[in-house]
């Protein structure tokens, strides 16, 4: 049996996932109905699975975390009131490795700490759920990313707001509650 499935390489994230170009749908996990064979050898799985990956997966194994753990992403925006109110963007003054007689045109364009109200903060998050509810479904995890991206005062924008596989205990409590609600 033919499937229109391929694997991709999503640059925002730095993960592969499968793309269907018939349907122009993306997906994070193996799509349902495939065999692990089958994905084994979907365009695109040798180069972005790599050889170990694509023979975990024919041999069932799946590219997903361990039993009873969860992926999720998201944007972090920080106010005043957070426990640590600063971006993993900014720069601090200590970290500035910049010779003395240019110290102090770095220290006037260093960021400072966030001082965005609490309300600020979840307008801003409130905007993007709109705009991402806005969007047809399979556009969501790339512009979901996007956003992530430059907006998240995470450090895991740097993967598109992925934080990756985790289980209880690995992460604070609202992360554990979310995504396996």
């Amino acid at each position: 049996m033919s499937t229109p499935w391929e694997v991709r390489f999503s640059n925002s994230r730095q993960l592969p996932y499968f793309y269907n170009p018939q349907t122009s749908k993306s997906v994070w996990e193996p799509p349902a109905g495939l065999s692990p064979q089958q994905i084994a050898v979907l365009p695109g799985a040798g180069q972005y699975l790599g050889q170990a990956q694509a023979q975990q997966i024919a041999q069932g194994q799946g590219q997903g975390g361990k039993e009873g753990e969860v992926r999720a992403s998201h944007i972090l925006c920080k106010h005043a009131g957070s426990r640590r109110p600063s971006s993993w963007k900014e720069v601090s003054p200590s970290e500035i490795l910049i010779s003395p007689a240019h110290l102090s045109n770095a220290l006037v364009n260093c960021p400072e700490r966030i001082t965005r109200t609490l309300p600020a903060a979840r307008e801003i998050i409130q905007h993007h759920i709109d705009y991402l509810r806005s969007l047809p479904p399979g556009d969501v995890p790339r512009e979901f990313a996007r956003i992530a991206s430059g907006d998240s005062d995470c450090s895991s924008a740097k993967k598109g707001g992925d934080l990756g596989w985790f289980g209880r205990g690995m992460m604070q409590k609202s992360f554990e509650v979310s995504p396996g609600a």
